[in-house]
């Protein structure tokens, strides 16, 4: 198995499959997402209207479906006289796959987006109706020469056209195509934790699952969806114990285990390492038999007993 930028993939019942790198070509405009970060990217030659409009760009903000189309809350970074960027922590994102929005330049003008971008979507007004105009659309699963995940379906040589489609696309029938290989066909995916359904499109209308892949679940169509679990490497730090024997990590994860992860004592703290999906966990650490919450971490939640825990969320 090989991991990239700490995530791992595994199926349900823990079995892990190999992941791998594949070239795919982008075209998409306005963002990059790079490990856990989104980098917003306007650049004023991509923008015609913009440009040629003679004025001189003073500011420029990312307004979108994130911030509620806020037009003065994102400010970019200006890199030089063309460009403006912006970073944020994909983790402040819901878990929804895409977002629509566009650049603001001088709090007035709209950055509109080009036929050409792979990336545009119809602006529609608040009753739904189309506008002249295009939105750019972010997405949070993108296949990418860097990604985590390999999707491999042996065989089909003959097929024309072999599409990837799951819960992380909204079961897009056209957006993840899959290239050809010597003995079948394969896309790679960058994909956040979580667990996701997913089948292959053999020449738009011949669904099947993952002849590789022994998870599954039924469908509401009467067949079976394959599943994965991508997981983020998670690393558990305890500092400030350096004269206990004994301490233990224990939480929903593990089903409150008191003996099961043990941590390592590495220089003056304990550590442990584990990988999980998607989500909100509760936990705590038990040191030389005394449970207590993580002293650095101020998130923590009462449970149905009354007890307070610390709180690490996945995304």
């Amino acid at each position: 198995m090989i991991l990239k930028n700490n995530i791992s993939l595994s199926f349900l019942c823990f079995l892990f499959i190999a992941l791998s790198v594949n070239s795919q070509n982008s075209t998409i405009k306005g963002y990059k997402i790079r490990g856990e970060n989104v980098i917003f990217i306007f650049n004023v030659n991509d923008y015609p209207n913009i440009k040629n409009n003679g004025d001189t760009i003073d500011d420029v903000f990312v307004s979108g479906e994130f911030n509620n189309w806020a037009k003065d809350q994102w400010r970019m970074n200006k890199v030089n006289d063309s460009v403006y960027k912006l970073q944020k922590d994909l983790s402040i994102f819901t878990s929804d796959f895409d977002w629509e929005f566009k650049f603001i330049v001088n709090s007035e003008h709209w950055a509109e987006p080009s036929r050409d971008f792979k990336n545009i979507v119809d602006a529609r007004d608040y009753k739904g109706q189309k506008l002249m105009t295009y939105n750019l659309k972010l997405y949070s699963a993108f296949a990418t020469d860097y990604g985590n995940v390999t999707f491999k379906l042996k065989g089909y040589e003959d097929a024309e056209k072999v599409v990837l489609s799951g819960t992380f696309n909204r079961w897009d029938e056209t957006n993840f195509k899959m290239k050809p290989t010597e003995d079948g066909w394969e896309v790679t995916l960058q994909l956040r934790p979580d667990i996701y359904k997913y089948k292959f499109i053999i020449d738009n209308h011949h669904w099947i699952e993952d002849p590789q892949n022994p998870s599954k679940v039924e469908n509401e169509f009467g067949g079976f969806n394959s599943v994965i679990d991508v997981q983020k490497n998670i690393e558990f730090r305890l500092c400030d114990y350096q004269n206990a024997e004994s301490v233990i990590l224990s939480g929903d994860f593990n089903d409150w285990s008191e003996d099961t992860y043990r941590m390592t004592r590495v220089n003056d703290c304990w550590v442990f390492n584990q990988k999980l999906s998607g989500g909100k966990y509760h936990y705590k650490f038990i040191v030389d038999g005394e449970w207590i919450i993580d002293p650095v971490n101020s998130v923590k939640e009462y449970d149905n007993k009354g007890n307070v825990n610390s709180v690490c969320m996945v995304k």
